[in-house]
């Protein structure tokens, strides 16, 4: 199996479309990792007035960023329309009626449509794992990060779903788990584009299953399918599946199969400009190519 694995953004989108209405019942994960992220929010000191929730889905971290930044007006980005209708129902009629709902943006987080130095506080929980390029996701949130202003996020790491991608690996040529970043690269990443005092964390979760099969559905009604780019244009047959299922028994342990999830967890600042004694901004002039 490759580790170039490219993502088809279209095959994506379908995806979360079509897991819209069934994304909240099976995302336990999802829920939990939002509510960690929201209490971490308690250490950081911290006043955005503009919150850009990226990646949002159903909006589940909208009521934990609302009761932490009352007066913070809020804008929820997502890839999948249809995430971002069941969002916006989920909204309260009072919110809707005083316009405190958030502004919500379908886009893709490697090509933000907002202007640079709009926002406060970039939020992510769990979507980035979904973009090809992660340099540029972090580029285009520090664009539109104002000065001074913090990146929180989480993503999955490498040894999530290990079980499921031994246990289809050699099964065909295809990929059918992404590859996810280990938490030392994401760290060089942000640094690299620009952020500041990067603090990067990981906390290990295993779900449990009956079978293989309750795995692949958890999965489905995530929306997590499989979007390589050079995923097997048909449906995978029987003795595919029949293979990942007996290889993945070897992992049952007290009758129960375990599913990995890596989780790391991360913030970073975009610093505020070097001002120099009379007060302007220091801007600092490398030499290119030369020592």
């Amino acid at each position: 199996m490759r580790d170039d694995i490219v993502l088809d953004k279209h095959a994506v989108r379908r995806s979360f479309d079509r897991a819209a209405t069934t994304y909240d019942a099976a995302a336990v994960l999802q829920h939990e990792v939002c509510r960690r992220s929201l209490e971490r929010l308690d250490f950081i000191r911290h006043a955005p007035a503009r919150i850009l929730d990226a990646g949002c889905g159903t909006g589940n971290a909208w009521p934990g960023l609302a009761k932490q930044y009352p007066s913070a007006r809020m804008v929820a980005l997502d890839l999948a329309p249809g995430m971002l209708l069941q969002a916006a129902a989920s909204v309260p009629w009072h919110q809707r009626l005083l316009r405190k709902a958030p502004l919500t943006v379908c886009g893709d987080l490697e090509r933000l449509p907002l202007a640079g130095g709009s926002i406060d506080l970039a939020w992510s929980n769990l979507a980035l794992q979904w973009v090809n390029a992660l340099p540029q996701a972090f580029a285009e949130m520090h664009r539109v990060l104002a000065p001074g202003g913090l990146l929180l996020f989480t993503t999955f790491g490498p040894d999530t779903l290990k079980e499921l991608r031994a246990a289809q690996a050699d099964t065909d040529d295809h990929p059918h788990v992404s590859r996810f970043i280990d938490m030392h690269d994401i760290g060089d990443m942000l640094v690299d584009c620009g952020f500041a005092d990067p603090v990067i964390d990981m906390e290990t979760f295993t779900l449990t299953y009956d079978d293989v099969r309750a795995v692949m559905r958890d999965l489905k009604a995530i929306g997590a399918h499989n979007a390589a780019a050079n995923r097997p244009s048909a449906l995978s047959g029987k003795q595919w599946l029949a293979a990942v299922e007996q290889k993945y028994e070897g992992f049952r342990r007290d009758g129960k199969l375990p599913a990995t999830f890596e989780v790391i967890y991360g913030h970073a600042w975009r610093p505020l400009p070097r001002l120099g004694p009379g007060g302007r901004a220091v801007i600092e002039i490398k030499p290119v190519g030369g020592s």
